[in-house]
């Protein structure tokens, strides 16, 4: 071996020989109670609600413990607060622990919080803050007025959650698709889900609800309960009264009316003349009392709303005693005519078929003479 490549050898054994003693030098350092260490925990917490921000110390020998927001502003130097917010306390300091709480949270505390430990080498970590802003119970707009026979334009809004709120329109238990839209507004967000729905006169009173579903609410959901209102023109329908008048009698008319909006205004009249004296009008009701064949007339109730008219009308016709009675006993003879007539068409379907059964039974004689003849 010649004394270049013996003089190699030895240099490279020197050097594997130190780097191994350095390294087992480093583990007993780290292995020593004067090697210390830092750690932090993440927390998640509600928005309003108490963080619990802690930095676990590993070996500590007493040395400076700084906690720091994370803007950098020291909040606790060894224990003592720096910085006046009296939101945040410091509630525990041990060799082992350090824990400070945050009362009141909001999303402007989110970030990274320092734990920093002063040793001869500085140790840090950071303990992330989220903040969890649920969202409130969501509100509807009606963007377009449901109107019959049209299309009604609902937009359920969740102004404020984070992160972004999931919304969802229900309609007797199914859901029914919107147009989602968000925004952010820095650290939180705005939501909204617009349906547009055809809709008729039933649809008026229809129930839709609203949902809203986020992390923060643990599985439950926010809920806004709608029910349609949907316009329409109205309809009008005069109950008459009950049987024949005569004279001396009193007439009762109610005007029963629909619509959206229901309309205020019922109008009586009679055609072609003025409604009566005795005529007492209230509301939707038109009483005339002691009737004469004077008031025999045809009369009519309209109403009307911001989306149409109608009216119906009622012919009244006063009768003199002598001609209700009249009228009452030509109703008995009625019934006994048709009765009459029924049995008069019985009694010819009879003869018919006697006849016809008469005839036959001649030919089938005529048709067994010759039979007879031969015997």
């Amino acid at each position: 071996m010649t004394p270049v490549r013996s003089d190699l050898l030895c240099c490279l054994l020197t050097a594997r020989l130190s780097l191994a003693l350095c390294s087992l030098v480093l583990v007993l350092l780290c292995i020593a109670p004067r090697c210390q260490a830092v750690q932090a925990e993440n927390v998640t917490v509600l928005e309003g609600g108490m963080a619990q921000i802690s930095c676990r110390l590993q070996n500590y020998d007493g040395s400076i413990v700084v906690i720091q927001n994370p803007r950098r502003q020291t909040l606790f130097f060894n224990g003592t607060r720096a910085l006046k917010d009296d939101r945040f306390q410091m509630v525990l300091f041990t060799p082992q622990l350090v824990r400070i709480t945050l009362t009141n949270v909001s999303v402007s505390d989110e970030g990274g919080y320092f734990c920093q430990l002063y040793t001869d080498a500085t140790h840090h970590q950071v303990a992330t803050l989220s903040v969890l802003v649920p969202p409130e119970t969501p509100t509807v707009d009606v963007k377009q007025e449901a109107v019959e026979g049209g299309e009604a334009e609902l937009t359920c809004v969740s102004p404020r959650s984070k992160p972004a709120a999931t919304l969802r329109w229900i309609r007797n238990g199914r859901e029914i698709p919107g147009v989602v839209s968000q925004q952010d507004n820095g650290k939180t967000f705005s939501v909204s889900s617009t349906i547009r729905i055809p809709v008729e006169r039933k649809d008026n009173g229809a129930a839709l609800s609203c949902e809203a579903f986020h992390p923060a609410l643990s599985g439950q959901k926010r809920v806004r309960h709608y029910r349609l209102d949907v316009y329409f023109a109205p309809t009008v329908r005069i109950v008459p009264p009950s049987g024949i008048l005569r004279e001396g009698d009193s007439l009762s008319l109610t005007c029963s009316v629909t619509g959206n909006p229901l309309p205020r205004n019922i109008q009586w009249s009679k055609i072609n003349d003025t409604l009566p004296e005795r005529a007492d009008i209230s509301g939707p009701n038109l009483q005339i009392a002691r009737l004469s064949q004077s008031h025999n007339g045809t009369y009519l109730c309209q109403a009307q709303n911001n989306y149409g008219r109608a009216a119906d009308h009622y012919t009244l016709l006063v009768y003199d005693p002598g001609a209700v009675v009249e009228t009452h006993s030509a109703v008995p003879y009625a019934v006994i005519g048709g009765v009459l007539a029924f049995l008069v068409f019985t009694v010819i379907c009879v003869l018919i078929v006697t006849i016809w059964c008469s005839v036959r039974q001649k030919g089938s004689y005529r048709t067994r003479e010759p039979i007879l003849a031969w015997y």
